[in-house]
């Protein structure tokens, strides 16, 4: 924490100035990203996916945004050193907005896929790049909370919308709603978001100076518009960027299956749709509370490890309540608090310890988004894992994506094998050749 009343003060300047900008692209960001959720009750599967009886129509609209946006993270990251900071992120935020909104006049499921790949690409310029953008750990977090706000305020929105009575269909009225505010906060970052310290003319020189001692005062490194070559090799060769994109890979899965189908989750418990979506309020509400808690708790520690275990917990008995309560409305309704609460809170954490453990800003600027590229593949996973045929108990979620992968690969090693063959265990056990896991 800075102690000199100088420093202190434009900490706070620059606080008012930014944290409210970054935390509504970050609100808008989500809502954009995750508003299918809403829309899935508001009737978009019968107005243009033809009904979708089998859900996996929608499975891949939710997880085709994650393969631009995983594609485009690392390009994206390390170009936008080259631009100022307010520049690129404004014409990211006013190009996913576009094309949010461009998804309420569609009436077929490839122009909702081509809709949902270029919010990825734009999303992908914004998300990664912001953890440079932010100076001190806590604030990091602070800016990821406005995640679990926007997924309250999506839940709030999405109810008022469903009481609208209109020729227009409410998914397509949420998707203008939540649509447009991104283009306008583009055009408002434009002009109000400081640049960077050595640069902006936010600051005087008086200020300009602070602010570049505070930068320099842990690490001395490249800033500005220059990207260092050597240190995205670095960047590439560091052990512990592959080891931190597994461990995101597996609090993706959970953060993408939760965010798109928390409202069809909640309505498997016995409530009708409109409540279903009012329902996922309090549960972002309570993760918003918890991530701002550790994260000032671990600031003042100093440590993130601990911090991310207990979160990780916190997760793991959440899922294990949704496996075995099957028929405890509300043992399933606690375990929605205790997943969204420990895997926001987590992932917030896990981003703020690389974002201050990579030295130089071309090191950030390449190692962040390859964790992130890593971990979101298992976005991919978690939007196929919740299908509506196994609500309320899920438990394809937790037993039918190993299984599968398993026998994908004896199938590619060993051919296909007749479902009617009697197969011979006694040595293998299910590690035969010709054995093959019920999913």
């Amino acid at each position: 924490m800075p102690s000199d009343p100088e420093e202190k003060a434009l900490v706070r300047r620059l606080d008012r100035r930014i944290l409210p900008i970054a935390c509504l692209l970050y609100l808008f960001a989500y809502l954009d990203r995750s508003n299918l959720g809403n829309a899935r009750l508001q009737g978009l599967p019968g107005d243009v996916l033809g009904g979708d009886p089998t859900g996996k129509k929608f499975d891949w609209i939710v997880s085709v945004f994650y393969f631009s946006y995983i594609v485009c993270q690392i390009p994206a990251v390390v170009i936008s050193k080259l631009f100022p900071p307010r520049v690129w992120i404004a014409c990211a935020a006013v190009g996913w907005g576009v094309a949010s909104t461009l998804m309420a006049s569609a009436y077929t499921f490839g122009s909702l896929v081509v809709c949902r790949l270029f919010i990825g690409i734009f999303e992908a310029g914004f998300g990664p790049a912001i953890p440079l953008y932010f100076l001190a750990s806590l604030r990091w977090p602070i800016g990821l909370a406005s995640l679990q706000f926007a997924g309250a305020f999506g839940g709030v929105l999405a109810f008022g919308i469903q009481h609208i009575d209109s020729s227009v269909s409410n998914w397509r009225i949420l998707f203008l709603v939540e649509g447009l505010p991104p283009i306008i906060l583009g055009i408002a970052t434009l002009f109000l978001l400081p640049d960077r310290p050595e640069s902006t003319t936010f600051f005087n020189e008086r200020e300009r100076k602070i602010a570049l001692n505070r930068m320099n005062r842990a690490t001395r490194g490249d800033v500005g518009a220059t990207v260092n070559r050597e240190h995205i090799y670095l960047a590439f060769k560091d052990w512990r960027i592959y080891v931190g994109g597994v461990i995101y890979f597996g609090l993706n899965s959970a953060l993408a299956s939760i965010s798109a189908f928390l409202p069809t989750i909640i309505a498997t418990f016995g409530h009708t749709n409109a409540i279903a979506q009012l329902l996922t309020v309090p549960p972002y509400a309570t993760a918003a509370v918890v991530l701002i808690a550790f994260s000032r708790a671990s600031d003042i520690r100093q440590s993130r490890g601990p911090f991310m275990a207990t979160a990780c917990s916190i997760t793991g008995a959440g899922y294990l309540i949704l496996l075995l309560a099957k028929h405890n409305v509300h043992a399933l309704y606690f375990a929605t608090f205790c997943i969204t609460s420990g895997t926001y809170t987590t992932i917030g954490l896990t981003i703020a310890w690389f974002a201050h453990n990579l030295g130089s800003e071309t090191k950030k600027a390449t190692g962040i988004p390859m964790f992130m590229a890593i971990g979101q593949c298992g976005s991919i996973l978690g939007s196929h894992i919740f299908p509506k045929s196994e609500g309320p108990s899920y438990t394809y979620a937790f037993l039918l994506a190993p299984t599968q992968m398993e026998n994908a690969r004896k199938d590619a090693l060993y051919g296909k094998v007749d479902p009617n063959a009697s197969v011979d265990t006694r040595e293998l056990a299910d590690k035969a050749p010709t054995f093959r896991y019920v999913p």
